[in-house]
């Protein structure tokens, strides 16, 4: 499932978060409702992105000395990475920003799971910017380890997780072509409306590059197919 290159190498290093530890989702009533309600609303390779993109948060925060509990509840960057591509699904409104529409959705969840306002308004404002480069990484963990748990499954910094790690993570979770199908599935969303691809957000960005040559791969989908994991 993974490869190497010189742009791509395996750092090798003890693993200190262990596979089983890492693979144990947080066991809640909202974290369960929340793999249902993706399970059936959402595609499986979306699905299964949005699975990795929480193990490869966790792996970051590992990395790094973020800690669980201290300095993060795991449960809500769990539900932030798990629902944020929710916007893509059929449940969306189709009104706006599928970033936005996703967030708004996993905020009704929340709301209606009882958790604070400042606990919603942070994972509303992970997924709502878990497109937009820089400013995340600036906003907290939650914010942070959303944004980067979802590039790291697109290849970046994906040095930092070892093989073992990689081939668990990748035997519950398969990409499944996963690059393309969110692509084609951010592109029906923005089709709904013209306020859905406002630009330069990644929306209107595929649907240029779609635009100017329809036999080429989007930069998304480049992306991920040269990185360790593929597409």
């Amino acid at each position: 499932m993974t490869s190497t290159s010189p742009e791509n190498p395996v750092i090798p290093r003890p693993d200190r978060l262990a596979l089983p530890d890492l693979l144990a989702f947080p066991d809640t009533p909202a974290a369960r409702q929340a793999c249902e309600y993706v399970r059936a609303h959402v595609s499986e390779p979306t699905a299964n992105h949005s699975f990795r993109s929480y193990l490869f948060g966790m792996l970051i925060a590992d990395h790094e000395g973020i800690r669980p509990g201290p300095d993060f509840e795991p449960e809500l960057l769990f539900l932030a990475c798990v629902l944020h591509d929710l916007g893509t699904s059929p449940l969306a409104p189709g009104r706006q920003r599928f970033e936005l529409d996703g967030a708004d959705l996993a905020a009704e969840l929340l709301t209606g799971h009882g958790f604070a306002a400042r606990e919603v308004d942070l994972v509303w404002e992970a997924i709502a910017l878990h497109s937009t480069p820089a400013i995340p990484e600036r906003r907290g963990p939650i914010a942070a380890l959303t944004r980067r748990g979802v590039g790291m499954d697109f290849g970046r910094a994906a040095e930092i997780v070892t093989e073992a790690q990689a081939t668990e993570i990748h035997a519950h979770f398969p990409r499944l072509r996963m690059a393309s199908t969110l692509a084609d599935e951010i592109v029906r969303h923005a089709a709904r409306g013209p306020e859905n691809a406002p630009r330069m957000a990644i929306a209107a960005e595929i649907i240029r590059e779609r635009s100017e040559d329809p036999d080429e791969l989007s930069g998304m989908e480049r992306m991920a197919l040269a990185s360790r994991w593929g597409c």
